[in-house]
């Protein structure tokens, strides 16, 4: 299970090849987004398609790579380049559902009370 509380989510921007596994993504956080990738931090990566998304962390005793592939649709990602933008837990749910994290909408809304 991935913890939500006290730990910062981290998108590493622009897209990275996704045949990368723990090793070579936790090389890419420590030196392209210079953070420590054995910090209790998450890491997300997406593919150059935008449907596959890989995220990094390690809980203290063992490094843990998590895939997701959305069947339909992409990962909303930041078009910022060479960087890293951080994002809330709840951010995260959203990203990983598919639903645009950065403006999210109901779907309905009630009209009057009671």
């Amino acid at each position: 299970m991935i913890p939500t509380e006290g730990v910062r989510v981290w998108l590493a921007t622009g897209y990275t090849d996704m045949r990368s596994g723990f090793p070579s993504l936790a090389l890419r956080v420590q030196e392209v987004l210079k953070h420590n990738p054995l910090g209790g931090n998450l890491f997300c990566f997406r593919g150059k398609r935008g449907n596959l998304l890989k995220v990094i962390w390690h809980d203290g005793q063992g490094a843990c790579l998590f895939t997701k592939r959305l069947e339909r649709g992409h990962f909303i990602w930041p078009t910022v380049e060479g960087g890293a933008v951080t994002v809330s837990p709840a951010q995260l749910s959203y990203l990983l559902s598919g639903i645009d994290w950065r403006n999210p909408q109901e779907t309905w809304r009630p009209t009057r009370v009671g």
